[in-house]
């Protein structure tokens, strides 16, 4: 019996979660964990099935996430895990991925796309 499409993408939404609670973090404060944590109200905005705009949960998450990232090896572990989360999450819509901060008013030093180099943010 297949599932419902909802409930799939809900649960790619939980094994890709999992899966970055397994990937090791650099030395920092902000784990993958955490960024799957504030960001996972973006989820479904971010697979293009919500709306013309993030929710509030979503912007508030990506508040939370900027704030938490305070130095260079926070900023470097949180761009690592929202590139492994794009890479590992086909079903997200780069372009809207890519737009969610500016949608949400918030500034951050690195586009988010499965090319960005972490090793280079600030």
């Amino acid at each position: 019996m297949a599932r419902p499409a909802g409930k799939q993408q809900q649960v790619s939404v939980l094994v890709a979660a999992a899966l970055l609670l397994m990937v090791p973090a650099v030395v920092s404060a902000v784990t993958c964990g955490q960024v799957a944590g504030y960001l996972s109200p973006c989820m479904s905005y971010a697979m293009g099935g919500q709306g013309t705009a993030p929710p509030e949960a979503c912007c508030s998450g990506v508040r939370s996430l900027n704030s938490a990232a305070r130095t260079t090896g926070d900023r470097q572990a949180a761009c690592k895990c929202l590139k492994q989360i794009t890479i590992s999450m086909p079903a997200l819509k780069p372009g809207i991925v890519a737009g969610i901060p500016g949608k949400c008013g918030v500034d951050i030093p690195y586009p988010i796309t499965s090319s960005t180099d972490c090793t280079k943010v600030q």
